[in-house]
């Protein structure tokens, strides 16, 4: 569905839903319900608009709802911790970041993901994202090195 402009958002819902798979389950059921809204509707058009991305792959949905009961989402990139896994095929960060290293992740990756991040806000100067990504690497116990021969 689509808010018309003018209406006023009565609510915001963030969901982190996996690509072509929402259900009327938790999380997505009860956070649309006490919303009013379709839940159906929303699964049947979320599925039918990721159907394109990787099975398993999780998006960030900021969905707005109107006072009319209408509403308008948009689909972000995945988190930058899952871009992190899959770049290093970590499966779980590390229990003392600093103090034990989990995986090794190259510059040329972070410029990678960092890419992808920006579409989320394409006024963010790429440079910014990348160190942002790096902070989030050292809190997954991850080490970037500047090129892959370097781990």
């Amino acid at each position: 569905m689509s808010g018309g402009a003018g209406k006023s958002v009565v609510a915001t819902i963030r969901l982190l839903i996996n690509a072509a798979a929402a259900k009327p389950a938790p999380p997505v059921g009860p956070a649309l319900g006490q919303a009013g809204l379709n839940i159906m509707a929303f699964c049947k058009e979320f599925n039918a608009r990721t159907t394109g991305y990787k099975e398993g792959v999780p998006l960030r949905v900021n969905i707005q709802v109107y006072g009319d009961k209408s509403y308008d989402w948009m689909l972000k990139t995945p988190p930058s911790t899952w871009l992190i896994k899959q770049a290093t095929g970590l499966i779980r960060a590390a229990e003392r970041p600093g103090q034990e290293v989990a995986a090794t992740i190259s510059l040329k990756h972070i410029y990678e993901i960092a890419r992808v991040k920006q579409q989320d806000n394409p006024d963010l100067d790429l440079q910014a994202i990348c160190k942002s990504i790096m902070r989030t690497c050292k809190s997954m116990g991850v080490r970037v090195v500047r090129t892959p021969e370097d781990a």
